[in-house]
C-alpha cells in the first residue's frame, strides 16, 4: 500500500499552495485556545441537539444511544480548479445513473446490449417490479444523491479522486455539512475574512427549488413535505433540520392519507393536498398495501397515488437498484452507454466475487483487500484486510465461499489524510468526502460537501456509526 496523499503537506517541509494561508494562521494558535474552541463547539452541538443515534449502542447505565458526531476544528481545503473538475464528474455520473434507473424500469436497453447482466438487476433486493413502466417527472429518480469520493496517492506523489460509493436512496449527512460551516464561522470569523471560501448556506433553498421543480406537471404551487420515520430514527435531527430550513412541514406516515389517488396531510385547518414528498423512509416501509403490510411508517395507498402521477417521491421508489455495490462496477460503462462520454471520475478497481476468477484472486489476497457486502452500509459487513486478525480473515473466507454473490472486493486504498485536532495534538487522519448532487430541471450542488474523518489513528473507516467525525469542507473561490 502506497503512503497516503497528505491534503495539506506537499513534503515534510512544504505546505500545498491552497493551504498556505490557513497553515500560517494555525501556527499562531495556542493549543489551549484550540482546545477551548473544541469544547465550545461540543457544548453548542449538544445544546442544539445535533446527534446521531447509534443502533445497538448502550451507555454504561444501559440507556441512551444518542451520540454527538465529533467535529474537528481543522477544515479540509479544496482549490477551485479541483472542485470544478469534480463537479463536472459528479454531474456526469448522476445523469448516467438516472438514465440507468429509467432504463431498468422501461426499455432495459443496457441489458439487451449485454453490458449489465439481467440477474444483477432482477435478483437485486432493491429492484421494484412495481415501478415497471412508471414515468416520473423529467425522468429523474435520484433527486438527492450523495456520492462518496476518496483520494489516493499516485506514484508521482500527486493525488487522484475516485468514487467509492453511490448513495441514491436516502443519503444523509447534509445537515452536518451546514452546521459544521455555521460552527466554523462562529468560532473563527477571522478565517473567513482572510480566505475566500465558497458558501454552502443556500443548500436548503436549492433543495426546495429542486423538489418543487419535480412536482406533478398539473400543479402550479406545489406543497412539499419531509416524511420522517420519527424521532427514534438515527437521522431524525437532519429530517427536522431540513424541514425547518426549507420552511415546510415535517410529517410522519400517520399524518398522511390517500383519497381518490391523491395524498393529503392532516392539518388543523383540515386536509391539505401534498404534491412532493421528500421521503426519508426506505421503500419497504412506504406503503403497507404494496410492501411490508406491518409497516406503520408509511401511508396506505401511496404507491397507487404515485403510479397515477399525482404525487412525486424524492427519491423515487426503486432507486436502490443503482446504488447497490454489485452494480457500482458497471457505472463507468453506463456513462459511456447513455452519455457517449468517458467518465471524468473513476471507480476504485473492483473485484466481483460472483465471478470465479475474481473470487479466486480475492481468496488468495484477503489480507490485502477490503471486502464488502453488496447490501452492507454504514461501515458494517466489511473486512479491511490489513487491519484484521487472522481469525477475522478466516471467518470472512468462510462467508465468501458460502455466498460469493454477496460480496465485492477492492484494493485497500490509503485514503488521503488531513491534519486533525486529536487528543495528542494535531495529527494526520484519513478522510473522505460526500458531495450532495441535486437533480431537478437542472443538476446543481453546493461547493464541497461533508468531509468525514476516521479519528482512530490508522483507521480507514470514517462512518459516524463506527466512531468517525466530520470537518468543514472549504472550496476556495477561483
Amino acid at each position: 500500500m502506497r503512503p497516503s496523499f497528505d491534503e495539506m503537506q506537499a513534503t515534510a517541509q512544504t505546505v500545498r499552495e491552497h493551504y498556505k494561508g490557513y497553515d500560517a494562521w494555525l501556527a499562531k494558535q495556542p493549543s489551549d485556545v484550540m482546545l477551548s474552541r473544541r469544547e465550545e463547539a461540543e457544548m453548542i452541538f449538544r445544546r442544539v441537539g445535533i446527534t446521531f443515534a447509534v443502533y445497538g449502542a448502550k451507555d454504561e447505565d444501559g440507556s441512551g444511544t444518542e451520540r454527538l458526531i465529533p467535529f474537528d476544528l481543522i477544515p479540509r481545503v479544496i482549490p477551485a480548479h479541483e472542485w470544478a473538475e469534480m463537479e463536472k464528474g459528479l454531474a456526469q455520473r448522476v445523469a448516467a445513473l438516472n438514465r440507468f434507473i429509467h432504463d431498468v424500469y422501461h426499455g432495459q436497453d443496457i441489458i439487451k446490449a449485454g453490458i449489465v447482466p439481467a440477474e444483477q438487476i432482477f435478483k437485486n433486493a432493491q429492484f421494484r417490479p412495481e415501478m415497471m413502466g412508471v414515468d416520473v417527472p423529467g425522468g429523474v429518480y435520484s433527486h438527492i444523491s450523495g456520492i462518496d469520493i476518496v483520494r489516493a496517492a499516485n506514484p508521482d506523489g500527486s493525488g487522484s479522486y475516485y468514487v467509492l460509493e453511490d448513495n441514491l436512496r436516502v443519503p444523509s449527512g447534509v445537515s452536518y455539512m451546514l452546521e459544521n460551516r455555521k460552527m466554523m464561522m462562529r468560532l473563527f470569523p477571522e478565517l473567513f475574512s482572510q480566505h475566500r471560501v465558497e458558501p454552502v448556506a443556500h443548500y436548503p433553498d436549492m433543495l426546495l427549488e429542486t423538489l418543487r421543480a419535480v412536482a406533478p406537471a398539473s400543479v402550479n404551487d406545489p406543497t412539499v413535505v419531509v416524511l420522517t420515520p420519527g424521532m427514534y430514527n438515527s437521522a431524525y435531527f437532519e429530517h427536522a433540520f431540513l424541514a425547518q430550513q426549507m420552511g415546510i412541514e415535517l410529517v410522519e406516515g400517520k399524518d398522511l392519507f390517500v383519497k381518490d389517488k391523491f395524498v393529503y396531510m392532516r392539518t388543523t385547518q383540515g386536509p391539505k393536498r401534498v404534491d412532493v414528498i421528500y421521503r426519508r423512509v426506505d421503500d419497504d416501509f412506504l406503503d403497507p398495501d404494496a410492501f411490508r403490510p406491518q409497516s406503520t411508517l408509511g401511508c396506505k395507498g401511496l404507491l397507487e397515488a404515485y403510479r397515477a402521477g399525482n404525487v412525486t417521491l424524492s427519491n423515487a421508489i426503486g432507486t436502490g437498484v443503482a446504488d447497490d455495490k454489485s452494480i457500482y462496477p458497471y457505472v463507468p460503462k453506463m456513462v459511456e452507454f447513455y452519455l457517449g462520454e468517458k467518465p471524468i471520475l473513476n471507480n476504485v478497481p473492483t473485484y466481483l466475487c460472483r465471478e470465479a476468477d475474481d473470487l479466486k484472486y480475492v481468496l488468495a489476497n484477503l489480507g490485502e483487500l477490503v471486502v464488502k457486502e453488496v447490501h452492507g452500509a454504514g461501515g458494517y459487513g466489511m473486512l479491511v484486510g490489513p487491519a484484521s486478525t487472522k481469525a477475522e480473515i478466516e471467518d470472512f473466507r468462510k462467508a465468501l465461499l458460502a455466498n460469493p454473490e454477496g460480496y465485492i472486493a477492492q484494493p485497500t486504498l490509503s485514503l488521503s489524510t488531513c491534519p486533525t485536532f486529536v487528543e495528542s495534538g494535531i495529527a494526520p487522519r484519513h478522510i473522505d468526502l460526500r458531495p450532495f448532487v441535486l437533480s431537478g430541471k437542472t443538476v446543481q450542488m453546493v461547493p464541497g460537501g461533508l468531509t468525514r474523518v476516521a479519528l482512530k489513528e490508522g483507521s480507514l473507516v470514517v462512518n459516524s456509526s463506527q466512531g468517525g467525525g466530520t470537518k468543514d469542507t472549504w472550496v476556495l473561490e477561483a
